[in-house]
């Protein structure tokens, strides 16, 4: 890759980054402040705090963000640390923003509604960054050092911080927005993993017939797609077929079923949904340079 490329590439990575950062601070001053709704990560033990003490919610997420960062960099190394950066100073900045810009506005004062598009928002928006390959910091960063030290999966701790973080907010909340904090910490963890799939998931097609080689002829030359045959031999009669393989994009199903019943109506096919593909054709160019 020369270095124009690399300077595109890290253009535009800075530029989802800051992107996402912003938008999730939006989120957090339109939805989730209004509704004083309970959060895990880093964003609820600043929350939590302000209850307590009544200090900017802001001021709170970035000496959380800035004692995370600086824990990470101790035990994790300045590699990791550097892929903070953005996120221990971009939110607590933008959130102060869009505080002073909109003081006291209210989009909705329907809870659930608050709820639901939080959720959403800060799903979605940190979803964009964590496929750059950055860190969102905060919160994030104890299980990951758990993980390195103890060996501690890191799903199951990242979910008992947010337990307990939750549980740090309900003394100052009714019992109703407790249940509503659950559902939001449910729907954003919903909404960061459909973000992270998007555009990388495809479709796996396998096909048993007696025209395997005419199926292979049509993916090729009618989808442009790679075709692998496998010897295949029944379960029940141990009649000794070929399997045609093939990975297409989710949009070419449709032409590809198409295709292949029209050559054989009656063969056996299993299509299956992949998280994501690496190798020519997918990653890399279908053809080398």
């Amino acid at each position: 890759m020369d270095d124009k490329m690399r300077m595109h590439w890290s253009a535009r990575s800075v530029a989802a980054i800051v992107i996402g950062n912003v938008l999730y601070a939006l989120t957090v001053k339109v939805f989730l402040l209004p509704a004083n709704l309970t959060s895990g990560g880093a964003t609820g033990i600043a929350l939590a705090g302000h209850y307590l003490t009544g200090a900017p919610v802001s001021v709170l997420l970035f000496l959380v963000n800035l004692s995370m960062l600086l824990l990470g960099l101790v035990v994790l190394g300045k590699a990791f640390a550097m892929t903070t950066l953005f996120s221990t100073f971009l939110i607590p900045a933008a959130l102060e923003v869009f505080d002073r810009l909109l003081g006291d506005f209210v989009l909705t004062e329907d809870i659930l509604l608050c709820t639901l598009f939080a959720g959403l928002g800060v799903g979605c928006f940190l979803g964009i960054v964590i496929r750059t390959g950055a860190s969102t910091g905060g919160m994030d960063i104890p299980p990951l050092i758990l993980y390195k030290c103890f060996r501690i999966p890191v799903s199951v701790s990242l979910y008992v911080f947010d337990v307990c973080i939750l549980l740090m907010q309900a003394p100052f909340q009714k019992a109703e927005n407790i249940l509503y904090g659950i559902l939001f910490v449910m729907t954003s963890a919903l909404a960061l993993d459909k973000t992270m799939m998007i555009g990388t998931t495809q479709t796996e097609v396998k096909i048993m017939s007696n025209q395997s080689e005419a199926i292979r002829d049509a993916i090729l030359k009618q989808l442009d797609r790679g075709v692998t045959l496998l010897n295949a031999e029944g379960g029940y009669l141990h009649d000794k077929n070929q399997m045609v393989f093939s990975v297409i994009s989710n949009r070419e199903l449709f032409k590809l079923e198409k295709i292949v019943h029209d050559i054989d109506p009656s063969c056996f096919m299993v299509v299956t949904r992949v998280s994501e593909v690496k190798g020519r054709g997918f990653s890399m160019d279908k053809h080398a340079l």
